[in-house]
C-alpha cells in the first residue's frame, strides 16, 4: 500500500439494518410518486430529469456509497446494489447519474490525500458538485493502456502545475457534471505502460470543455459526452495519489463499478420479467390467456430463473467487497451473467408482447434498447469471460 492510499472505505449501514428498511422504503416511494409517472415522456423526448436530480439529492443518492465522516450515507455495497436494481426496475438512467459520480468519489476517498478528501468529497456527497469517471478515448476504451491523453509538468520537474492535452470520449454526466477523475499519460515512455498513467481530479473551466453529446438508442436520462483538453493547467494538489499508480486505481475502482452494472442487469431482468408476468395475464388467445401456453410458460420460467440467478451472484460479489475482499472475480461473474440475463430477458420480453412489445406505450421497447449497453460497459462481457476463465485457472493451478 502507498503512503497516499486508503484501506477500502468501511460502510456504516449494513445492508439488513432498520435503517436500510428505511433508505429502501424511501427509494420506493419516491419511484412511484415522482419517477414512474414521467418516465416514458423523458426517456422518449431525451430530457435531461433535473427535477429528479434535484430529489436525488435530498435522498442522498449522490454521497451513498461515500463515508459520513465527509458527510455521505456509508451504504454497504450490498445495500447500494440493492438500490441500484430497484431504480433500474422503474428508469435505469437515474442509476448511472450517480453511479459514475460514485466512481469518482471512491477513488478520491481511496487514494487521494487528505486535503483532496475535505476539499471535494462533502460537496460530492451532497451533490453540489457532480461528476463522473474520465477513462476512454477514441482508441482506448478495454485497452486503458493505449490511453494518449497527456499530462505533462509545468516548468521544472518540482513544477506545481501540469498541462493536460486530449480527448475523452463516451463519458457519462459529461455535459451536466463539473468534475471528473481522469486518467492520463504522464510517461508515455513507460515500460510496461501502465506505469506511466496517472489520475487526476479536474474541474471544468479554462482549457476542459465538453464539446458534444453523443446520441444513444437508449439510456436516455443520462448524457454521455466528447471531453476535450487543451493545455488545460491542473494542479499537482488535485492528483489523485501517487503519480504512475492511475491505472491500478482505475482497475481497483471497477470492481464496485461491475457491482452496479450488474446490478442494473438485475433490475432490467427483473422488469422485463414482471411486465411479461403482467401482459401474459391480460392477453388472450385461442380462448385463454397466453400465460396458460406452454411456450409462454417456458419463456417466463426461463426468465425467473435467470433474474434469481444473477440477483444471487451480485449479492456474493457485494459481499465479499464488504468483507475487503478481493472479489474481481466475483464481480466480473456478476457482471457477465447479470448483464446477459438482463439482454436475455428484454428480448423474451418484447417477443412475449408480439407487435405491442415494438410499439412505444408499453416499457418493454426502452428495456430492449437499454439493455445491450450493460454487456458493453465496464469491460465487454466477451473480456469479462476471458478474465474470468484466467482467474479460474490461476486459482486451480495444478
Amino acid at each position: 500500500m502507498t503512503q497516499t492510499e486508503t484501506k477500502r472505505p468501511r460502510y456504516h449501514v449494513a445492508p439488513d439494518s432498520p435503517e436500510a428498511k428505511q433508505i429502501m422504503e424511501a427509494i420506493d416511494r419516491w419511484l412511484v410518486r415522482e419517477v414512474e409517472p414521467h418516465v416514458m415522456k423523458l426517456e422518449h423526448d431525451d430530457v435531461w430529469p433535473a427535477q429528479m436530480v434535484e430529489q436525488m439529492k435530498e435522498l442522498g443518492l449522490f454521497g451513498a456509497t461515500i463515508s459520513p465522516e465527509y458527510g455521505g450515507l456509508g451504504l454497504s455495497a450490498e445495500l447500494y446494489g440493492r438500490i441500484v436494481t430497484r431504480i433500474s426496475e422503474v428508469w435505469m438512467s437515474l442509476t448511472g447519474i450517480f453511479n459514475s459520480h460514485l466512481m469518482m468519489a471512491l477513488l478520491t476517498e481511496r487514494y487521494g490525500s487528505e486535503a483532496l478528501k475535505k476539499k471535494y468529497l462533502p460537496k460530492f456527497a451532497s451533490g453540489e458538485i457532480r461528476g463522473g469517471l474520465a477513462l476512454t478515448e477514441p482508441n482506448a476504451g478495454t485497452d486503458l493502456q493505449a490511453i494518449r491523453t497527456r499530462a505533462v509538468k509545468s516548468g521544472e520537474r518540482s513544477a506545481s502545475h501540469y498541462v493536460i492535452n486530449g480527448t475523452k470520449t463516451w463519458i457519462s454526466n459529461g455535459i451536466q457534471g463539473s468534475c471528473f477523475a481522469v486518467l492520463v499519460k504522464t510517461n508515455p515512455e513507460a515500460e510496461p505502460r501502465h506505469r506511466g498513467m496517472t489520475m487526476f481530479l479536474c474541474e471544468k473551466g479554462k482549457g476542459f470543455t465538453a464539446s458534444k453529446k453523443l446520441e444513444k438508442i437508449g439510456y436516455k436520462g443520462i448524457d454521455s459526452a466528447e471531453l476535450v483538453f487543451d493545455d488545460y493547467k491542473i494542479s499537482a494538489d488535485n492528483l489523485i495519489g501517487e503519480e504512475g499508480r492511475g491505472f491500478h486505481q482505475a482497475v481497483g475502482g471497477l470492481e464496485l463499478g461491475r457491482i452496479n452494472v450488474a446490478s442494473r442487469g438485475v433490475g432490467i431482468a427483473a422488469a422485463a420479467l414482471a411486465e411479461s408476468v403482467k401482459y401474459s395475464q391480460q392477453r388472450h388467445t385461442f380462448g385463454k390467456p397466453i400465460c396458460e401456453h406452454q411456450a409462454i410458460q417456458l419463456k417466463i420460467g426461463e426468465m425467473a430463473t435467470r433474474v434469481e440467478a444473477a440477483r444471487l451472484l451480485v449479492k456474493n460479489a457485494a459481499q465479499i467487497y464488504d468483507r475487503g475482499e478481493r472479489c474481481d472475480l466475483e464481480a466480473g461473474m456478476a457482471k457477465y451473467f447479470a448483464t446477459e440475463a438482463a439482454f436475455e430477458n428484454a428480448h423474451e420480453a418484447m417477443r412475449i408482447h408480439g407487435g405491442y412489445g415494438y410499439s412505444k406505450e408499453f416499457p418493454v421497447e426502452r428495456l430492449y434498447r437499454d439493455a445491450p449497453l450493460l454487456c458493453i460497459g465496464e469491460g465487454t462481457n466477451e473480456m469479462q469471460r476471458m478474465i474470468i476463465a484466467k482467474q479460474v485457472i490461476q486459482r486451480n493451478k495444478i
